[in-house]
């Protein structure tokens, strides 16, 4: 296998990086290894199809575009005019960052050496906009050397969206400096790794100017994961005066209530909190503050399990539903945003690495399939913004050289890193998290794992031993919960293995590996329904994990692929249907799922007449939503007959 060529000292940097703020040598043995983007090809299937799809649409950008803000900012001229929609118009600079993120993962899982070219040449251009500044300041806000000037003097006006008459500019930052730290950590780049100590010694700088209140103040404006990146440059030096300043720039209206194990979440903008929530993780992780690590692990519950839909997203208009109706889910074309499915991947890893319990993969699967997959148009690479779970609507994608929503940069860095979480290690054994074809290299222990999979399509998964050194180590297969207890099957080179696992564990094969040996999975899926989060009567069909809709139509698709709206572009504007002329389910049963028959000859295909009314959908096919584009469709279906008023 071709992996990247990274310095061994980098290397061992990084090991040092995980590992240096472990509150206990105990802690640090327990706690599950990822591995590196570089170990981990993906092998022919739709993820390896997302992959080369996003790589295409990363290409497809100008850096020096993308530059532009930052060289404006540090009073340079810049080579090309400045993107438009959201990167002119006040956020001037955020898909940078963003940029700098995705060419990291995508390098690191390609190789490719044009990406290479590009984050080197991202790199060097934005040194040269911090040496010309020469305060260590970066930044792409209009006025943001002045802004942050003015902070410094303790003039600060804050609002949910603004910061001093600035759009965001704490979110807008952050996304530069976890592009500066993906760079180092993720691609081995360390001219990052200076750019963002001075930058973030910039901050710190600013911030010991400033009280605590102070800071809350200007925390009331959306700032994105900014305590998650200074717990990571604390990792990164060693040094704990970045912790400290970690934990400053934790919004205490939001953490107090998650220690003390209270929802308040209800209305809030919920991709403000959720990154936040990864930075308590993170700061819990590297500085070993238990509070901070009770209010993530909180938030991950409540939010997963009272406020997440079917596919795993959340929030209708970027906001929380009240706990107890989500009927805006059903009747607002703006369903779950991809930005919050993109952060709460992020804090979904934390945890499991940190237990190793099934159900966090179970969850990050859910997500990864069903909503960060389907996010990508399989065509044109263009990327949605909200996807409606309104019955008989549809989904907007972006264009590479017009829309520059957040969304756009968090997709482009969605399908460069599949590779993370397939496997992971805890000392010399491996973790089959996930089943998707790829191969692992684990250069350190010789060892090579092939997983040659059509998963789900399939319900099979072959894993390959294809070099190993001797010696007898544990290799660890996922028995997901949506496998029922005793339908699970493992081969080990044709022999049955008898399984002591249940669902929601993992089956540990034991045994001393040999090159040429073979495990057979078979992951019988079933069948079942999910009502919405507030039990009311709409119902969603899955097949295993994998959310089935149906394709209704493809009239009135307005702006399918956006225009230059820069607040409505993302938006499916087009014709809203009256939900009493959408397809119901004619039936009050409690097991829909025996009205579902497969169609031959199709994979993961069902119809169900004699269920779906009126008469003209009966036919309807219910399909993986990962797999439905440019139409309108059907995921959640109201229970009961056909209604009279028009909603």
């Amino acid at each position: 296998m071709i992996t990247p060529k990274i310095d061994r000292a980098f290397l061992l940097l990084v090991l040092i990086t995980v590992c240096f703020f472990a509150p206990t040598r105990t802690q640090a043995q327990v706690q599950l290894q990822s591995f590196r983007l570089q170990q981990v090809v993906l092998l022919p299937g739709v993820f390896k199809d997302a992959q080369q799809t996003d790589e295409a649409y990363i290409i497809a950008l100008d850096p020096d575009r993308l530059l532009a803000p930052y060289l404006t900012e540090a009073g340079l001229t810049p080579k090309k005019k400045s993107y438009g929609n959201w990167e002119n118009t006040g956020l001037d600079g955020h898909i940078g960052g963003h940029y700098l993120s995705a060419l990291s993962f995508m390098y690191a899982s390609t190789n490719d050496v044009e990406l290479n070219r590009r984050l080197d040449y991202m790199l060097a251009e934005l040194k040269r906009c911090q040496d010309k500044i020469g305060s260590g300041y970066l930044g792409g806000t209009p006025g943001g050397t002045a802004m942050w000037k003015d902070i410094a003097q303790g003039k600060i006006e804050a609002d949910t969206f603004s910061l001093n008459k600035k759009w965001v500019p704490l979110y807008n930052i952050h996304k530069l400096f976890a592009g500066l730290r993906d760079a180092f950590l993720i691609a081995g780049k360390t001219r990052a790794k200076v750019i963002l100590i001075r930058l973030t010694d910039y901050i710190d700088g600013v911030s010991r100017k400033l009280t605590d209140e102070q800071i809350q103040t200007m925390l009331i404006s959306e700032q994105g994961g900014l305590n998650e990146v200074f717990a990571d440059v604390a990792a990164i030096t060693g040094q704990d005066k970045y912790l400290v300043l970690a934990r400053r720039f934790s919004h205490k209206e939001i953490l107090n209530p998650l220690i003390q194990g209270q929802d308040h979440l209800d209305g809030l903008h919920a991709n403000m909190q959720i990154p936040k929530a990864v930075g308590f993780q993170r700061i819990s992780e590297v500085g070993g503050d238990a509070d901070y690590g009770k209010a993530a692990q909180f938030f991950w519950e409540t939010v997963v399990h009272n406020r997440s839909v079917v596919i795993g997203g959340n929030s209708v208009n970027e906001h929380f539903n009240p706990l107890n109706n989500f009927s805006k889910m059903i009747t607002d074309i703006a369903g779950p945003e991809t930005c919050n499915s993109y952060n709460m991947l992020k804090l979904t890893r934390h945890l499991f690495e940190k237990s190793a319990e099934v159900k966090y993969m179970d969850f990050y699967e859910r997500v990864l399939y069903n909503h960060i997959l389907s996010s990508q148009h399989p065509g044109t690479g263009g990327f949605v913004y909200y996807t409606s779970m309104r019955p008989r609507h549809y989904r907007v994608y972006s264009q590479p050289q017009i829309n520059m929503w957040c969304c756009v940069g968090s997709g482009m860095e969605n399908h460069g890193k599949y590779g993370e979480l397939i496997y992971s290690y805890r000392q010399h054994d491996v973790y089959v998290n996930l089943f998707i074809a790829s191969r692992l290299n684990w250069e350190s222990e010789g060892l090579i794992l092939s997983q040659q999979t059509k998963f789900p399509d399939r319900e099979t998964s072959k894993i390959l031993v294809e070099a190993v050194k001797p010696g007898t180590f544990g290799i660890n297969i996922r028995y997901p919960n949506w496998v029922q207890a005793g339908a699970l099957e493992i081969k080990v080179n044709g022999v049955k293995v008898a399984l002591n696992s249940k669902p929601g564990n993992y089956v540990k094969i034991n045994r001393i590996w040999k090159k040429g040996d073979e495990i057979e999975l078979r992951l019988p899926m079933q069948l079942s329904t999910e009502n919405l989060p507030d039990s009311s009567k709409y119902v969603a069909f899955l097949h295993g994990p994998i959310v089935l809709a149906a394709k209704t139509d493809t009239t009135d698709l307005d702006n399918l692929h956006a225009d230059a709206d820069q607040f409505g572009g993302y938006r499916a504007r087009g014709k809203m249907y009256p939900l009493n002329l959408a397809p119901v389910l004619a039936s009050n049963e409690k097991d829909l799922t025996k009205y579902l028959r497969p169609v031959p000859g199709k994979a993961q295909t069902f119809i169900a007449p004699e269920l779906i009314s009126p008469a003209k959908f009966k036919n309807l096919e219910l399909i993986p939503f990962y797999k439905l584009h440019n139409a309108r469709y059907m995921i959640y279906w109201e229970k009961g007959f056909q209604k009279e008023t028009a909603n």
